[in-house]
């Protein structure tokens, strides 16, 4: 997978995700993706599909770096099992990118982290947990 809007951090390449506002709302140090607290919410596979924590579908990674899915698929998309949880939390750069120029959505394409932001939590939150009875 090749990115050519990241930054580099401690060595490590991370590149910032956006709503379709231009609002900066996640990090993605692949194959991870993390919010602005650092902690871990979701992960991203080679062909650019984003799965939560818990290994459910989220979506897929659009050429302008925003995480989009279609409002109504045909497609089974079944879970996957996440890979190995990260060792560490990252830490948010103080500065960021500005947005790229966002192209505009049909309705049938749903910006995730505006229009469905749950569905990238953290391991100790979201509605879709198991209950621990």
């Amino acid at each position: 997978m090749e990115f050519s809007f990241f930054m580099v951090i401690d060595g490590d390449q991370i590149t910032t995700l956006y709503s379709t506002r231009g609002v900066p709302e996640l990090l993605m140090q692949f194959p991870y993706l993390y919010n602005f607290n650092g902690d871990w919410v979701g992960w991203i596979t080679e062909d650019k599909k984003v799965f939560s924590v818990l290994g459910m579908y989220v979506g897929y990674i659009s050429p302008d770096f925003r995480i989009l899915r279609n409002r109504y698929t045909s497609e089974d998309i079944s879970t996957q099992t996440p890979p190995p949880r990260p060792s560490k939390r990252i830490l948010p750069p103080a500065t960021l990118p500005l947005a790229p120029m966002m192209s505009e959505l049909m309705y049938t394409t749903v910006d995730v982290l505006q229009e469905e932001p749950e569905r990238l939590h953290t391991l100790d939150t979201g509605e879709l947990r198991q209950d621990l009875d």
